[in-house]
């Protein structure tokens, strides 16, 4: 089993004999068993670049759904939204409220997808004439989902029904306060649930407990898209649409349903990978005001793909949430005014270049206390859990991503206050459900509160529960990556030399994608190869160029590689050949288009 990409079962191959790379990894071949074989064979029959036979192959594709594989389409992979438990229902009390002219408030969470699943609502509900109102609550000041106060205060303005997105499944006292004032809510969400669900009007989660889970790979933006699906079929059935008043084309927003999909890293396989498609599709044609003038401040001049949702659109719009005001995101994504956009895009912006040098000071205690426990106890058990005075919420999230991919384990990172009360969250391997751990553990008492899915989870925890708590996870995760079979490695797609690695190339690559989590961006390795240069530039970042042993230069940079061996490893090769193994990507420096290597790893040859 590996980590990086899609799951197939069974041992993979070892790529190239490389056991145990630089950073510790064995390098798998994602191609294994009779794959080769199938990837002739479909290469044969489809007319396609041998190169891209054998990724789909590598990826579980069998030769018979190739073809559809290739050509994804929202017809055939959009489900029925009324399969869903509760959906009809949600839908049927919207449009009671839009006929009525009811006030609707929407409550989501702070993050991308919240403020996407907010955003995409909310164009649909002012489109029929009923503009509601968005409320995100304050990260800090209130934490994560629905609390008492905050839909207290929205009924007091007079919003009869609620509708909670990315949030809500496990919110117990702050549904049954609301219900008790006679609140409808709705709850969005796509969060682990538990057996027993909060009293509201409905709740659509694909990932309950008496779902089929068959959707469960939706981010809550595709869970609220087909939420708007199934309430425009309930206004078209209920007369709504007459005269002048024209039924919405849903697929102009889904360059929000791509955003929020791809942000919040859920399986890029099945109707996600169709909905990302042709939300990137209507994202390069730039009709959102909001995205349009944050592309801008980005500098985002090119066709967008997912590496510029995830790392370059997504981190601004987070960055509202995580250190500035937390509605700051949706009132991008919502305006349809020019200089309201260009402005919160320029204030995203320099938020986010705030949020990273905080990031960089917790992310460095984080690390020294890692390393300090591992030095003391041998190594992790199951998780690298680290806790620090005055850690700031909006960062955590992020430091946990960090951690985990430096020491390919889950890692949970908590943030403590001045009243003695952390707020943590975690972020996973694959395999290794971290979810349902954090809800084990609130249910065993050791939490103030918890949630999540199984690659990501959030929580609050008392100072004097921490051993506890680290000793509970430790111990659950720990079980699970036995299990599991889960051990550091990288998945390959086959070798590539300096000389091969075009335009061409990409372009034949792009027809597998889009690539993300469960689709993984193809991996290659320059084999024997060696550096004519490498220097260190940026915040630890390695660059050089890269000769093949067929000849040739390519142009190649390792991110943030100072942190770890792989930096060290390149600048004092010593003229020695070296695997080299990253993802291809296009650069346009200096207006021309060519092709550099993102190397994520190393290994000697043997």
């Amino acid at each position: 089993m590996t980590r990086s990409g899609i799951e197939l079962a069974g041992p993979r191959p070892c790529f190239l004999g490389v056991e145990r790379s630089l950073s510790g990894k064995r390098w798998e071949a994602r191609l294994a068993g009779g794959g080769d074989r199938t990837a002739l064979a479909m290469a044969q029959r489809l007319g396609l670049p041998e190169v891209v036979a054998r990724i789909l192959a590598g990826r579980g594709v069998e030769i018979d759904h190739a073809e559809r594989y290739l050509a994804p389409s929202l017809r055939s992979d959009m489900p029925d939204p009324g399969g869903l438990k509760d959906m009809e229902v949600a839908a049927e009390r919207l449009c009671r409220a839009v006929m009525a002219g009811e006030r609707v408030a929407l409550f989501a969470d702070y993050d991308v997808d919240g403020a996407t699943s907010a955003a995409l609502l909310y164009r649909l509900l002012a489109a029929v004439g009923q503009p509601p109102r968005i409320y995100i609550p304050d990260r800090i000041d209130e934490g994560y989902g629905p609390n008492v106060s905050a839909l207290a205060r929205l009924r007091e303005e007079g919003h009869g029904l609620i509708v909670c997105l990315d949030c809500g499944t496990t919110a117990f006292e702050a549904l049954e306060a609301a219900a008790a004032q006679g609140t409808d809510v709705l709850v969005i969400d796509h969060h682990e649930a538990e057996p027993r669900l909060p009293p509201a009007t409905a709740v659509v989660n694909p990932n309950r407990v008496d779902e089929s889970r068959a959707y469960g790979q939706l981010a809550a933006v595709g869970v609220t898209f087909l939420l708007c699906v199934a309430l425009n079929r309930a206004l078209r059935t209920a007369g709504h649409y007459q005269g002048e008043r024209r039924e919405p084309d849903l697929r102009r927003w889904l360059d929000l349903v791509a955003l929020g999909t791809v942000c919040d890293v859920v399986p890029l396989t099945g109707v996600n990978r169709s909905l990302v498609l042709r939300g990137l599709e209507v994202l390069a044609q730039r009709r959102n005001v909001g995205l349009s003038a944050l592309s801008d401040v980005a500098g985002l001049d090119e066709k967008p793909t997912p590496f510029h949702l995830g790392y370059v659109l997504g981190p601004r719009i987070n960055a509202g949430g995580r250190v500035g005001e937390a509605g700051m995101g949706a009132r991008l994504l919502t305006t349809e005014d020019p200089g309201e956009a260009a402005e919160i895009a320029r204030r995203l912006d320099s938020l986010n270049a705030e949020r990273k040098a905080i990031e960089e000071d917790v992310l460095a205690e984080a690390l020294a206390q890692a390393e300090a426990y591992i030095a003391a106890s041998g190594a992790p058990e199951g998780l690298v859990f680290v806790a620090g005075e005055g850690w700031h919420p909006g960062v955590i999230g992020i430091v946990a991503s960090r951690l985990m991919e430096r020491y390919d384990l889950p890692a949970l990172v908590i943030g403590l206050d001045e009243a003695g009360v952390g707020k943590g969250s975690g972020r996973s391997v694959r395999g290794v459900d971290l979810g349902g751990a954090v809800i084990a553990a609130r249910q065993a008492g050791l939490l103030l509160a918890g949630g999540g899915h199984a690659m990501a989870a959030g929580l609050s925890v008392e100072r004097s529960g921490l051993d506890a708590l680290r000793s509970f996870l430790s111990e659950r995760l720990s079980r699970a990556l036995t299990v599991g079979g889960v051990a550091p490695s990288l998945g390959f797609d086959g070798t590539v030399e300096p000389l091969g690695a075009t335009v061409a190339l990409l372009q034949s690559l792009e027809t597998a994608g889009p690539f993300g989590a469960g689709n993984a961006e193809p991996r290659f390795v320059v084999a024997h190869a060696r550096l004519a240069k490498a220097d260190v530039v940026g915040n630890g970042h390695v660059r050089c160029f890269v000769q093949g042993a067929g000849g040739g230069r390519l142009k190649a940079i390792a991110f943030r590689a100072m942190d770890g061996p792989l930096g060290p490893a390149l600048l004092q090769h010593d003229g020695a050949a070296l695997h080299l193994a990253g993802k291809l990507r296009l650069d346009q420096w200096s207006g021309r288009d060519s092709v550099q290597l993102i190397m994520e790893d190393a290994a000697h040859p043997l």
